[in-house]
Parts: C-alpha cells; sequence; structure tokens
C-alpha cells in the first residue's frame, strides 16, 4: 500500500474507535433507540439523493430480478445490521458497557461471521482460523470475567448479541456482493430509521425522546453529525475506497487498531480505567481475532482458497463483485475454442 493509503486505513480505524467514546457520550444526550434512529436517518439524508439506486451482484438474470434482489439485500441487512447490532450495541452501552470494552467485545463478530459462513455459505474455516476462533473465544471468556467482577453481565451479553447480529449481516452482505459499497451503505441507512422509531416510542416513550429533541443542543448535533456523516458515510466510503485497490488480506488486518484507539480514547477522554484482565482479554482477542483474518494458503493443484468474508465485520467489506450490466452467457460461450477466454472480475 502507498503511505497515503496507509494513513487513510488508520485514519479510519481511528475514527471507528473514537465512535465508541463519542456514543457514551450521546447516550447522555439521547436515549439509545432515538439516539441509533437519529444517527441512520442523517446517514441516509442527503446522500440518499446523490449515490443512485441500491446495486448488488448480478447473478445471469434480468434486470427486474437484480433490481428485486437490491432491494431484498437492503432490507435484510438494514434490519439486522442498522436494527438489531446497533439497537443492542447502543442500549448495551446505555445499560453500563464501557466504551472502550465495547470497542474490544465487537471483535468477536469475526468469529461469528466465520461461523454463520460456514453455515451458511459453505466456507470451511482452516486449522488457523479455527484456532484463532478459540484464542479469540478465550479472550472474550476472560473478559467476561472482568466485567462480572466491575460491570453488569446482562450488558455483555447484549454486546455478544451485537457482535453476533453483525456476523449475520456480514453473510448477507457477502451474499449480496454490492459493487459500490458506499452506495449499498447509504440505502442500507434508510431502512432502520423508522423502525428504531417505533421501538424508541414503544420502549423509551414518546415524552422522553420529545425531551430529548427539545433539549438538542450544538453539542448533540455534532455528536450526530460524528456517527453519521464521519463514522458512517466517510468511514464506509474511504475503507470500500481501499477494498477496490487493494486485496481485502491487506486492507483487513487494519481494523485490529479499532479496539486500540477505542480502549486508548475511551482511557483519555472517559477515564476508564484497563484492568490487568482486561489487557489480557484485549491481547487474547485481538490475536485471535488476527489469526482469524489471515488469507488462506492456495490448495494444492494452485487453486486459491478465499480469505473468510468480511474480515473485519464490515459491510463495506464484501469484495467486488461482477458488473450488473453483464450479458447472459449463451450456448456458442460454451464450445471449446483455440483463445484465451478473457479474465473474469472476481
Amino acid at each position: 500500500m502507498r503511505p497515503a493509503h496507509v494513513c487513510l486505513a488508520v485514519l479510519v480505524a481511528a475514527v471507528w474507535g473514537v465512535n465508541f467514546v463519542v456514543i457514551e457520550v450521546g447516550l447522555d444526550h439521547f436515549p439509545p433507540l432515538l439516539f441509533s434512529a437519529l444517527r441512520f436517518l442523517v446517514a441516509a439524508l442527503p446522500a440518499v439523493f446523490f449515490v443512485g439506486r441500491p446495486k448488488v451482484a448480478w447473478d445471469g438474470g434480468s434486470p427486474a430480478r437484480t433490481k428485486v434482489r437490491a432491494w431484498g439485500w437492503v432490507v435484510g441487512v438494514g434490519l439486522v445490521l442498522g436494527v438489531a447490532k446497533f439497537g443492542l450495541l447502543f442500549i448495551g452501552m446505555d445499560a453500563g458497557m464501557p466504551a472502550g470494552l465495547s470497542s474490544l467485545v465487537l471483535q468477536i463478530q469475526v468469529v461469528f461471521t466465520a461461523l454463520f459462513a460456514f453455515v451458511a455459505l459453505g466456507e470451511r474455516p482452516g486449522r488457523i482460523r479455527v484456532s484463532g476462533m478459540v484464542v479469540a473465544l478465550a479472550g472474550i471468556g476472560v473478559a467476561a470475567v472482568d466485567e462480572g467482577e466491575t460491570g453488569p453481565l446482562t450488558a455483555f451479553a447484549l454486546l455478544i448479541g451485537a457482535a453476533a447480529c453483525w456476523g449475520v449481516s456480514n453473510v448477507l452482505t457477502r451474499k449480496a456482493s454490492p459493487p459500490d459499497s458506499l452506495n449499498f451503505m447509504v440505502w442500507v441507512s434508510t431502512v432502520p430509521v423508522l423502525p428504531l422509531l417505533a421501538l424508541s416510542l414503544l420502549l423509551e416513550g414518546p415524552s422522553r425522546d420529545l425531551a430529548a429533541l427539545r433539549s438538542l443542543d450544538w453539542s448533540g448535533a455534532g455528536i450526530i453529525v460524528y456517527v453519521a456523516w464521519i463514522t458512517t458515510v466517510f468511514g464506509f466510503g474511504a475503507w470500500g475506497y481501499l477494498l477496490r485497490r487493494h486485496p481485502a488480506s491487506t486492507v483487513a488486518p487494519f481494523s485490529l487498531l479499532v479496539p486500540v484507539f477505542g480502549m486508548t480514547s475511551a482511557a483519555l477522554v472517559l477515564n476508564e480505567s484497563v484492568s490487568g484482565l482486561r489487557w489480557c482479554a484485549a491481547a487474547l482477542l485481538v490475536g485471535g481475532v488476527a489469526l482469524t483474518s489471515l488469507p488462506r494458503v492456495a490448495r494444492p493443484g494452485g487453486v486459491s482458497v478465499p480469505g473468510s468474508p468480511a474480515a473485519t465485520g464490515d459491510p463495506a467489506q464484501a469484495p467486488t463483485a461482477p458488473p450488473a450490466a453483464q450479458p447472459p452467457r449463451t450456448t456458442a460461450s460454451r464450445t471449446p475454442s483455440t483463445t484465451t477466454p478473457p479474465t473474469r472480475p472476481r
């Protein structure tokens, strides 16, 4: 990678790490479900009017079928990622989960992604990745022990649930294979707004929501802008830009810096203490995720096996898919030919 691209990857990791501190501060201004709804509302508007229609990989069907599939994947990822994952994350942090530990625990989504990809896509993890999962799970166990001594385990469990939902959304995004990650993420952001608002009115109450909106000040507005435009639009857009120019195995390891920035910024800004057990959990979890994120080696016979989907757990990291405008194959294309067939985009 060029130095400028390395700096961009580190900047995105820093933005995503600091985001947990911003969420922690934002929860002092908004109820968690309303906060999450506002985040997606601002992320979607006005960007949705400039990114074009949602796009997914062409599957050989008609253009109309491809459009229907695109909307289906957008709704599916939007509900799982936006409503379930971020809803659980914000509620868990509001229930007492520290920002720094949250940035660390969510990395277990890589393990969930590999497990769900095995079940749904038949992607078998190798021995190294299985070892990485075991190490990462050991780190989660140590973190649970530490949290059990200092904080509520219910909030910890909510973060594990958020990580599991993130894993499901990664597999859905893998199947959708959007050729434009920013376009896909902007449209995904439109889906959770109404469900989250409805859940907020039902569970948090209209009086609490109205009070939060009436007391909105420049600080609260700045928090919404950060989590929506900086973290979502800029973060996913820049990450997708890097993935279109470099192999995923080159870009993905930079995500391991997210909990580093998260725990450091939480210690500096929120004065969160980091116990010895937490440092041990961080070492095990980051090390396990690193092993899980390693690309597979080529099998005998020169057939390489791709790495795990969305190694860092972000929907923007689905592999670039063939353009939707490709014409369907014909019978003649299967006949032997003396010319070398063109290489199909992967």
